[in-house]
């Protein structure tokens, strides 16, 4: 049978080991709290202050690059170049996709649009000797008003584009659902390639004498 002393020093002991777990268990908590605490405060503050780099804004900013588009003028008789910034791309075809959507979604400042809003392209391709083959869904065709000075409009607007600001490409070909066509809309033939066609760009405004 335990003594008096003996039994007061097992009550020491007990109540050291209880005193030192509920110290262990506290720290824990506590430890838990303040991680808990850090990590809320990091993700808010990245929240609210977005950081510069990384992948999540590498996604969504894009190098850009300055090309020029041509639409209609007013009377519909010439193409006006349209200074615009564009995802930069490495490869021909990838430019070339990226200019064509640029088109099709239309002038900024207030040219006439040489293509259908509802207008779609299908791909690109780009073959040995310089030429570049765009492909467009029927819906270009369908939803184009026709008439031959439109359909020129919609066919050098595409190609002084593309030749203007894309060393590669020298010549272009327009294909309509992955085949080749006989006319755009009844009035331009496109079994022949298009090149630059500087006449139809608009002279430069001449500065006033004094």
């Amino acid at each position: 049978m335990a003594t008096k002393k003996q039994r007061r020093t097992e009550e020491v002991k007990y109540k050291k080991t209880r005193k030192k777990r509920r110290f262990v268990l506290l720290s824990f908590i506590v430890g838990v709290c303040v991680v808990s605490l850090a990590l809320f405060f990091i993700t808010l503050f990245d929240y609210v202050y977005p950081p510069a780099s990384g992948k999540s804004t590498g996604a969504k900013k894009r190098d850009k690059q300055e090309v020029t588009l041509f639409f209609s003028d007013a009377n519909e008789r010439f193409l006006v170049p349209e200074k615009r910034f564009i995802p930069k791309e490495k490869e021909p075809e990838a430019q070339a996709q990226e200019m064509v959507a640029a088109l099709i979604a239309g002038s900024k400042t207030g040219l006439v649009n040489t293509f259908p809003d509802k207008a779609e392209l299908q791909n690109v391709r780009m073959e040995d000797g310089g030429t570049l083959f765009v492909n467009f869904k029927e819906s270009l065709v369908e939803r184009h008003p026709g008439g031959s000075a439109a359909e020129l409009a919609s066919i050098y607007s595409l190609t002084n584009t593309l030749t203007a600001n894309i060393p590669a490409v020298q010549r272009v070909r327009i294909l309509i659902g992955g085949k080749e066509k006989d006319f755009f809309k009844g009035h331009i033939g496109l079994r022949h390639p298009f090149t630059m066609n500087r006449e139809l760009i608009a002279p430069a405004p001449q500065a006033k004498e004094g």
